[in-house]
Formats: structure tokens, C-alpha cells, sequence
């Protein structure tokens, strides 16, 4: 099957499987090898008391870009592991006016992720997140590392 038909079956997948960020209003735009980018509608229901996005709403679109950029990275043997994002950190630079986009991508080379996961069974990694406004300035920054390790059985 093709990489880019595997994106979209994960997009979509990963779009249907995540309850909070559906309610959340969070969207997967994109994945592909170690990136991914997600965005969030301005809507009433997640605003906060100034009329912004609420931070909890952003914090919700930076980790699930991260899981779709993890998701792209790990896609050959995706059904095979059991990922698990261990710690996050965030930083907010300005207000979420509007709608919010999120751009995810994993720092370490996909392949090597991959062969760390096949030959010790578990690794480690860290994602960044940069959240942009609709002006396109950076309001935010998210910083999630992700345990990937084979799946249970």
C-alpha cells in the first residue's frame, strides 16, 4: 500500500478514535513521516472567560497533532506497537483569537524510531508543537515526549 494511502487511513482512524479531542472540535488536517498538522475552529464552546481559546482546548490540539505526527512516523509497523505520551509541557506566547493550527513534528529520523522499537523494544522521543493563530503568529508551543514500545500480548 502506498505511504499516502496510509496517512489518510490513519487520519481518518485517528480522527474517529480519540473521543476528547472530537469534543474538543480538534481536527487532523495532515500526517506524514514524523509530522503531522491538526487545527481547532473558534467556537463558542471552547472559549474561555476573556473570549479566547480556552487552554485546556490547546493544550487538546498540541498532543493530538503529536499523536498523529508519532502515528505517521510508526506507520509501517503502527499495528504493532502500543504508544503512550509520557510528559507534556506547553508555552503560551499570546491569545488564541481564532481559529488555532498546530504543526507537530517528531525530532529524531523516523527509520532509526522504528529500529529502536524492533531491536529493544522500547523508545523514547520527543515531539514539538508549534500553535499558530489564524494570523499566522506562533501563540504557543508544546513539547510532548512519547514512550513507543511493542504491543502487549
Amino acid at each position: 500500500m502506498e505511504p499516502t494511502m496510509n496517512y489518510d487511513m490513519i487520519r481518518s482512524q485517528l480522527g474517529q478514535s480519540v473521543p476528547f479531542a472530537r469534543l474538543a472540535g480538534v481536527e487532523i488536517d495532515s500526517i506524514a513521516g514524523g509530522r503531522a498538522s491538526a487545527h481547532l475552529p473558534f467556537r463558542p464552546e471552547g472559549l474561555n472567560h476573556i473570549g479566547t481559546q480556552h487552554a485546556a482546548a490547546l493544550f487538546a490540539l498540541g498532543e493530538t497533532a503529536s499523536g498523529a505526527a508519532m502515528a505517521g512516523a510508526f506507520a509501517p509497523i503502527l499495528l504493532e506497537i502500543r504508544p503512550v505520551a509520557a510528559e507534556a509541557s506547553i508555552r503560551y506566547f499570546g491569545l488564541a483569537k481564532g481559529a488555532v493550527t498546530a504543526e507537530a513534528r517528531v525530532e529524531a529520523e523516523p527509520d532509526a524510531l522504528i529500529e529502536a522499537v524492533r531491536t529493544e523494544g522500547l523508545v523514547r522521543f520527543p515531539i514539538v508543537v508549534s500553535l499558530r493563530g489564524e494570523d499566522g503568529i506562533e501563540i504557543g508551543e508544546m513539547m510532548v515526549d512519547w514512550h513507543v514500545s511493542k504491543k502487549r500480548t
